[in-house]
């Protein structure tokens, strides 16, 4: 059975206090771990058998370089692997590289692990990370995440197992950023074939969706788009293998019947798991639930760059207006934590100093009439498909009724949702992110930054040169009191400006079988499935 780490959230019904004594964790937060937050032991099962997952929503791509979602990102992690990777407890530890060090304040060096091949039969060395990164800050490719490594200068092979950093500038956190799936080591091979293909006209990434070649323990069979991508087991793995023969990725976007497949045992494992629908998880003696804190951000966003949204006044009243107590207790049902910013203690420049902004419907009301909307305005908030986010546009919808503000719902289908709001076709809108890097530098500037407005992550349109040279500030400064200092004053900053409403850090909180075993996910709600079992 799984074991769940203790929750955060303070308020909770008796049923998920019970839940909580005997498992719990949600798709956003950190689990697998036991009641003392210890990792959970590896799977007792025999192995083999056909893993099947029911998830919400169909991958995007098998490019990790040109993806920008949590879907796509869960198939990557069993496909590829990074340099560094994350532990049960968001501490930072070895994959592909066995070390590092910084040989000068901007000079990285790597050292790789030897003797490790691709699914395609080549070589992981030295040039294949240099072909890599170069890859993801490639402006023709125009990676998504290109973000996570624009601080990269200078790609240098030492050796055949030795690669070399060269940074514009001093910065720290360039380890943890090798943890980020988007940085997953795909075959030099196959980034040769993509860029032949880019040549006769195709898009980045079109080979490598039909072929794609990792080092992870796991290797591509099928995806068969809308339906499901299936993996099997490599059996030349460079580590231990995985223990299950396949796995299967099944897209279920309705949570009920997601939850009768599971209850049928026709899935394994399930996520999300609504929290209205938890209680019914837990009362089936072969189902149970598997809760995690999260290492992400829920928000609703306003479009910076259409009226009235370019008013601060009017960020800050929507802002104030909302309920998120009633969307942590009457949505989340408890299972996730108020956010005082965009980060929370997993990420290093959190600060607990910040205060949680209480709800203030007059002051809202006042602020509005200084904007010159004393009469309120039409608007939408535009959401994908799921019960939780919708859930969360009914209550906005409602609280903004109360100042004035006539909203219209808009529920679009998750690729299309993504598209629209990187094109900033939106009013408001919903979304989260993932803090894969344990460090404020990622989120900040992915969701805030001007160079990243749009697809990149920056959806709300912020382009503000002095919110940007704060964040270079912080980015460089090489003591850490400074720099937690640094990011302590751009989340206040923020709450000021308020081009997002930081509503909750989720919970993870996903179903699976009781004689599944071995399974746990990472602080971004990652599947880790390389000991899984199936008793």
């Amino acid at each position: 059975m799984f074991k769940s780490k203790t929750l955060k959230a303070g308020a909770m019904s008796l049923a998920l206090a019970s839940l909580v004594a005997a498992c719990a964790s949600e798709p956003d937060q950190e689990a697998g771990g036991g009641d003392d937050g210890q990792p959970q032991e590896e799977g007792n099962g025999e192995s083999g058998g056909d893993l099947k997952i029911g998830v919400h929503s169909d991958i995007t791509t098998l490019d990790p370089h040109t993806a920008s979602d949590v879907p796509s990102g869960q198939v990557h992690t069993a496909i590829y692997e990074t340099l560094t990777r994350f532990d049960e407890d968001m501490e930072l530890e070895p994959l592909l590289a066995e070390s590092w060090e910084a040989k000068e304040e901007n000079v990285w060096e790597f050292k790789l692990v030897e003797g490790i091949q691709f699914h395609d039969g080549t070589d992981f060395n030295a040039e294949v990370v240099k072909a890599n990164v170069e890859r993801i800050l490639d402006e023709e490719i125009a990676s998504p995440r290109a973000i996570l490594f624009e601080v990269i200068d200078e790609v240098n092979v030492i050796d055949d197992y030795t690669v070399e950093f060269i940074t514009s500038e001093p910065f720290a956190p360039l380890p943890d950023h090798f943890a980020h799936y988007a940085s997953s080591m795909v075959s030099a091979d196959s980034i040769e074939k993509d860029y032949a293909a880019v040549e006769d006209g195709a898009q980045p990434g079109d080979t490598i969706n039909e072929e794609p070649a990792g080092t992870g323990f796991f290797s591509f069979e099928e995806w068969n788009s809308g339906s499901e991508v299936k993996l099997v087991n490599f059996e030349d793995y460079w580590g231990e293998n995985a223990k299950v023969d396949t796995v299967t990725f099944e897209v279920i976007s309705e949570d009920l019947t997601r939850l009768g497949n599971l209850e049928t045992g026709d899935l394994h494992i399930i996520d999300p798991v609504t929290p209205s629908d938890m209680s019914r998880v837990e009362a089936n003696e072969n189902t149970d639930i598997y809760i995690r804190d999260g290492a992400s951000i829920s928000y609703l966003g306003f479009n910076m760059e259409k009226e009235p949204f370019d008013d601060p006044r009017v960020r800050q009243a929507l802002d104030l207006a909302l309920d998120k107590e009633a969307i942590l207790n009457g949505v989340l049902e408890g299972t996730g934590e108020a956010a005082n910013g965009p980060i929370n203690d997993t990420q290093f420049g959190y600060s607990e100093d910040i205060p949680v902004k209480e709800r203030d419907v007059e002051k809202a009301k006042e602020l509005l009439a200084e904007a010159g909307y004393e009469d309120g305005f039409e608007t939408t908030i535009w959401t994908n498909d799921t019960r939780e986010r919708l859930d969360i546009a009914e209550l906005a919808q409602a609280n903004f009724e109360e100042i004035g503000v006539d909203v219209s719902i808009n529920q679009v289908e998750w690729g299309a949702y993504l598209e629209a709001t990187g094109a900033g076709e939106h009013d408001m809108f919903i979304l989260g992110l993932s803090l894969g890097t344990g460090d404020a530098d990622y989120p900040l500037h992915m969701l805030f930054h001007s160079e990243n407005a749009g697809p990149p992550g920056n959806r709300v349109f912020m382009k503000d040169d002095s919110f940007d040279d704060l964040l270079q500030e912080a980015r460089v400064e090489q003591d850490e009191d400074t720099r937690a200092g640094l990011y302590k004053e751009a989340v206040e900053y923020l709450n000021e400006e308020a081009p997002m409403s930081f509503l909750y850090h989720p919970s993870h909180v996903m179903g699976h079988q009781q004689n599944v075993e071995g399974f746990w996910a990472d602080g971004s709600g990652i599947y880790q499935l390389q000991n899984v079992t199936i008793n």
